[in-house]
């Protein structure tokens, strides 16, 4: 095994926490979405959450939510635990022992119209948290926006559902976790997550292009001519770095790993560090400042998403958005997404993928993206959003 490198800082996205990088979005009719339901010319929603404003799956979500709601005519405001928000609420923290209380949650969403909560309802991270979240909230408008559900963790089990109350919508992003709430009495809608997907003159380069994937390659010391493979997520025991890492040597292909290790899987992902068939990279690319994970995408050759569980996945449809060849792992959402139509490697084909390695067949990345572009687009957002929102 050669380790090219260890460097693990923190990655970004392009624009920072914002999901549209073109103008150009269809705005839905005046009204649609605010002050129609809220009595007043521009209604404030406050997004809620543990923490915003990140490169976490729940904070990039909540950023394209925020979007689609200044669409629909709503003023905006952020509240959370940590990350760079309107109003930092330091008890709503993830695990934290020092629960806010009800004035200082009230206070934060005394303006808000609207109230969109971002999981902390959803996981038990900070339970009290929840309960003091779910008090301030009772009979107010408010859409609990789950991504994950207490027994999809193992961890989690034996917690109850999340808190319902008449004036609230409940809102999941895959088919199961809806089927799964109506199933304890609760009614769901689903709206998947949405990506901004370049239109039929946007396509991304093609791989084996640009000055500036031969200059990350170089950083991360990819030999030239030798496949990469990017695992964009971050090191748990969810995600399978092994499968990712098998996936690599079945190609004969470096693997890359973008995000760190968390919850103390640092130990067991420099044992399977030690113990790869492949060369192994870590981290962004050291020495360009202006990395961004658009730049992994377009890097590599080959994207895995080997996990166990997601809740969605978005590099599942990030792939197709970078017309890269996707081999996905065996979590239950996958074949759900799949079931639109894209056309993926299973973890266990790669000698179907290194077959169309070796002869790509664009046919199969425009066909990919038709899909992603008929379900998946952010441009849809707002309608989606406006069809659940609760009524003043």
């Amino acid at each position: 095994m050669i380790c090219v490198c260890g460097h693990r800082p923190t990655l970004s996205r392009s624009p920072v926490g914002c999901p549209v990088r073109a103008a150009g979005y269809p705005v839905p009719a005046a009204g649609a979405g605010g002050g129609n339901r809220y009595g007043v010319a521009i209604p404030t929603a406050a997004l809620l959450s543990f923490r915003l404003g990140g490169s976490d799956g729940v904070a990039i979500e909540a950023a394209k939510w925020r979007w689609a709601l200044g669409a629909l005519g709503f003023a905006t405001t952020t509240v959370a635990g940590s990350g760079p928000v309107d109003h930092l609420v330091p008890g709503l923290v993830i695990g934290s022992s020092d629960p806010p209380g009800r004035g200082e949650v009230s206070a934060a969403l005394a303006d808000a119209d609207l109230v969109v909560v971002e999981n902390l309802c959803s996981l038990p991270l900070n339970p009290r948290a929840a309960d003091v979240v779910a008090e301030v909230l009772a009979g107010r408008p408010a859409v609990l926006h789950h991504h994950d559900l207490p027994w999809q963790r193992p961890q989690f089990a034996g917690h109850p559902p999340p808190p319902t109350d008449r004036r609230w919508s409940q809102v999941t992003i895959n088919d199961l976790s809806r089927r799964q709430l109506a199933d304890r009495g609760i009614d769901a809608t689903t709206i998947y997550n949405a990506f901004a997907i370049p239109g039929p003159n946007g396509h991304r380069r093609p791989a084996g292009t640009g000055p500036r994937r031969h200059r990350i390659r170089q950083a991360l010391g990819v030999p030239v001519g030798q496949r990469l493979v990017v695992q964009p997520t971050r090191a748990i025991p969810r995600k399978n770095i092994a499968g990712g890492m098998q996936v690599a040597t079945d190609l004969d292909a470096v693997y890359w790993l973008l995000g760190p290790a968390e919850d103390g899987f640092g130990p067991e992902l420099d044992a399977l560090v030690d113990g790869a068939a492949c060369p192994v990279v870590l981290g962004p690319p050291p020495g360009i400042e202006d990395f961004v994970i658009d730049d992994a995408y377009e890097t590599a050759d080959v994207v895995t998403l080997p996990s166990t569980w997601e809740g969605f996945g978005n590099p599942a449809i990030e792939s197709v958005v970078y017309r890269r060849p996707l081999a996905v792992g065996p979590y239950p959402v996958a074949d759900e997404l799949a079931s639109f139509g894209f056309r993926w490697f299973g973890l266990h084909e790669t000698d179907r993928l290194q077959g169309w390695l070796d002869a790509p067949d664009p046919e199969l990345l425009d066909h990919n993206l038709a899909v992603a572009t008929a379900h998946f687009s952010v441009e849809d957002l707002p309608d989606r959003i406006a069809a659940v929102l609760p009524a003043h």
